[in-house]
């Protein structure tokens, strides 16, 4: 179910119920794995979906390869005249010979060649997918650190939790049609640039012509090793992590402590409520949500959860975990004195991405993820780019035209398929073919039975307004801007309206919108957004740069453990 392209008509809801549930006004859940005897029900469903939101047997469809296909020659088209004008060749315009060894070298490679994708996740499956219907026929490797083929992870703390969905009910359509030799649960350990080989942690090897990094990123783990051992601590990014909790969750403890407010730790609380756990969550900034979506919509994001019989505590800490003789948990100790007994606790302090198999390989890759242009090649630590290292999903940290160019790490279930697709296509194509991935932003989130949806980057903004709707009502859109024009939106139950706007940040539209429009509030001044200080969140790189004559000069990463 791809639910970033959903907005909630809910048909599915009535022509498959067992397959499709809908929470609230706009929250839908989905079974991601039906048995057969569902089949002939999707199938409706996905036919009569107003947005073809339903892929079935599809980790992404014809329809939206043929479109991006399309924009990118269109933007090629157009990009030519001026190219020209400069008094430049047209890089699609070259010589003959040039331009014949090219395409041989090109077909030769998709139809013979080595391509290893390290990362058996969305982002990896739908590279792999896509790579098979453009055309490749040669040897396709899938190395992943899990024991398990590809699965969705956005219901683990969503339908798994609740009970709903079984956890090995989560796997991914066509793990069994790529035609793929799978390498599970032998993570890789190192990259040989020179060698186009992936060292792996038995000691073996796999040779490549071309390697997609899509490791994506881990749960970041609590802070103290021997608090973590205490039975009932728990974090949730796998599938097993969601299994181990559904067990507990099961045994009703009679409180669930939930470490962090993010999106995870909020959909966490949210399925706790649902199944009548009492539920206490400790959020170190002033509200949930805040460093994604700001003060201003985090406040709200507060109330909901109050609303919902959550206990909130913000502006303070977790300073330690505290178990009994037994080894089991018991209760935590909070930064402003206080304590919270507890039965079980999630920790949901945000992602670490899976980089440090790739230090000291020469790519520039860090903490921040790993460097590559908007085609998706790896830069190296001299920022060069590669033509035969490509990166996707939320390990990639690319330049985006529409916020300045400034480098984004998008940890998005539709950027993973997404940007995968372009890798994937530029693999295995002539560099005059390549495309550039500028795909919008687009997030989801269910919880306590309201549809959080945004476009864009509500971060890279300075001012919000709430554009339509009512706050009040929970069913509303905030527009986000920065420097004069719109930069992001979020909805409330209102994704219906998102792809509208959309089209505004994309067309570089004015702050604050200046329109009518359906549901129109009365006040829509413009407040600050109230987003964390930049230079506080950013991580940084600490580089070395030697050497005295233009051909001798190189950087080195120093990494700081």
């Amino acid at each position: 179910m791809n639910l970033t392209r959903c907005q909630a008509y809910a048909q599915c809801a009535f022509l498959a119920p067992d397959v499709f549930h809908l929470r609230g006004n706009e929250a839908l859940l989905y079974d991601p794995q039906p048995d057969g005897a569902q089949r002939e029900r999707v199938l409706r469903a996905a036919a009569a979906c107003p947005v073809q939101a339903i892929l079935v047997d599809h980790v992404t469809d014809r329809e939206a390869t043929a479109a991006a296909r399309t924009a990118a020659s269109a933007v090629a088209s157009r990009s030519v005249p001026m190219q020209r004008a400069a008094g430049r060749a047209a890089p699609n315009q070259v010589s003959a010979p040039a331009s014949g060894l090219r395409d041989a070298a090109v077909e030769a490679l998709r139809r013979s060649g080595r391509v290893v994708i390290v990362g058996a996740s969305l982002a990896g499956l739908a590279a792999a997918a896509t790579l098979r219907r453009e055309g490749f026929t040669g040897s396709l490797t899938i190395i992943g650190d899990e024991p398990y083929r590809p699965y969705d992870r956005p219901p683990l703390s969503k339908q798994v939790l609740d009970g709903w969905v079984p956890p090995d009910h989560s796997g991914l359509p066509l793990r069994d049609e790529v035609n793929a030799r799978w390498l599970l649960g032998v993570p890789a350990t190192g990259l040989d640039l020179a060698g186009k080989r992936v060292i792996l942690a038995d000691g073996g090897t796999v040779d490549y012509d071309r390697v997609l990094i899509a490791t994506g990123t881990r749960a970041r783990p609590w802070f103290n090793a021997g608090e973590v051992a205490l039975d009932g601590v728990f974090g949730l990014r796998s599938r097993d992590d969601a299994t181990g909790l559904y067990r507990r969750l099961a045994e009703r403890p009679r409180r669930v402590l939930v470490i962090g407010g993010g999106f995870t730790g909020s959909e966490v609380a949210s399925t706790c409520r649902d199944r009548g756990l009492a539920v206490t969550v400790v959020e170190r900034g002033p509200a949930p949500l805040v460093g994604a979506l700001g003060g201003v919509i985090g406040a709200v994001a507060a109330d909901l959860q109050r609303e919902h019989g959550v206990d909130l505590r913000c502006g303070v800490t977790v300073a330690a975990l505290e178990g009994d003789g037994a080894g089991r948990l018991r209760r935590a100790h909070l930064s402003d004195g206080s304590t919270v007994d507890a039965e079980a606790a999630v920790v949901a302090l945000g992602a670490i991405r899976n980089t440090e198999w790739l230090y000291g390989s020469g790519l520039a890759v860090g903490e921040w993820g790993v460097g590559c242009d908007a085609g998706c090649r790896a830069f190296d630590v001299n920022g060069l780019v590669t033509d035969d290292v490509f990166v996707a999903g939320d390990v990639a940290r690319f330049p985006h035209p529409l916020y300045d160019y400034q480098f984004l790490a998008l940890e998005h279930w539709g950027n993973a398929v997404t940007q995968a697709q372009i890798a994937a296509h530029n693999m295995i194509s002539d560099p005059a073919d390549r495309w550039p991935h500028l795909a919008s932003p687009v997030f989801w989130s269910a919880q306590f039975g309201t549809n959080i949806k945004s476009v864009g980057v509500p971060t890279f903004a300075d001012q919000v307004t709430i554009a339509q709707g009512s706050v009040a009502d929970r069913r509303f859109t905030a527009a986000y801007g920065y420097r004069g024009r719109i930069t992001a939106a979020v909805g409330f139950n209102q994704g219906k309206w998102l792809e509208f706007y959309q089209g505004l940040i994309e067309a570089a539209a004015p702050f604050p919108p200046d329109f009518r429009h359906v549901d129109q509030p009365a006040d829509g001044q413009p407040v600050p957004a109230e987003l964390p200080d930049r230079k506080i969140r950013d991580l940084h790189a600490t580089v070395v740069v030697t050497g005295h004559d233009p051909s001798e000069r190189r950087a080195e990463l120093i990494y700081h453990h």
